[in-house]
């Protein structure tokens, strides 16, 4: 079967520098050569978030189903310190949820609370409060969130790769020009969400869709097709 490609152009300067540029993704499906989704122009400053955006979009149209394998999860830590870790985020292995301790904020507090540019790939969110809070250009990419709440938080920007979100609450999240790949839905409340812009994969759009929370204009914005 042939893979899906992702074809950007982005402007000459290294992402390193986090220059001003503009950005536009198109994902394409070589069977079709027709687009999937395209991202809308990038703010300055998002060219390295772009330039993962393809590449995570390219990897789920390979992908017929999400990338979470079953596991145990260990006793919540007893760092007394454990839910400040995640002002600060992992710092290493953003892209593969690689790190040399693992980032334990279940049952944590963050409602409200500014998490904006964070990197919680890997994080073990179940239970965790994270209503009403800043996730825009958050690292999610194998964070475990299942029953987590998250009624309110604004995704916008943010790297969604391979998240369960399983009976989670993400009722009026903004998924706002998002990349979403490989996630779990099951169980979710979707209702009032916003997809405006967002890159989903083929199959995530599939799972979302046969969401019944997800209704009205949300799954206009995410493309599902019928009522």
């Amino acid at each position: 079967m042939a893979l899906g490609a992702a074809r950007c152009r982005f402007s000459a300067a290294s992402t390193a520098s986090r220059p001003a540029s503009r950005t536009r993704c198109v994902v394409f499906q070589a069977s079709t050569r027709s687009p999937v989704r395209a991202s809308a122009a990038q703010e300055p400053g998002q060219a390295a978030r772009a330039a993962l955006a393809a590449g995570l979009a390219a990897l789920s149209l390979a992908t017929a189903a999400p990338a979470l394998a079953d596991f145990r999860l260990p006793p919540i830590s007893n760092d007394p310190d454990r839910c400040e870790r995640g002002y600060t985020g992992n710092t290493i292995g953003q892209a593969n949820a690689v790190s040399d301790k693992v980032l334990d904020l279940r049952k944590c507090n963050f409602a409200g609370k500014n998490l904006s540019g964070k990197t919680l790939a890997g994080a073990l969110l179940s239970e965790t409060d994270l209503t009403n809070s800043n996730l825009q250009e958050a690292v999610l990419t194998k964070s475990y969130a299942v029953d987590s709440n998250l009624a309110g938080a604004d995704l916008t920007n943010a790297v969604v790769d391979r998240v369960d979100f399983t009976n989670a609450k993400l009722n009026r999240v903004k998924f706002v020009n998002a990349v979403v790949t490989g996630t779990v839905f099951d169980g979710a409340d979707l209702s009032e969400s916003v997809w405006e812009d967002a890159l989903i994969g083929n199959e995530d759009v599939k799972r979302l869709c046969s969401n019944p929370t997800l209704t009205g204009e949300s799954r206009f914005q995410v493309g599902c097709r019928g009522k």
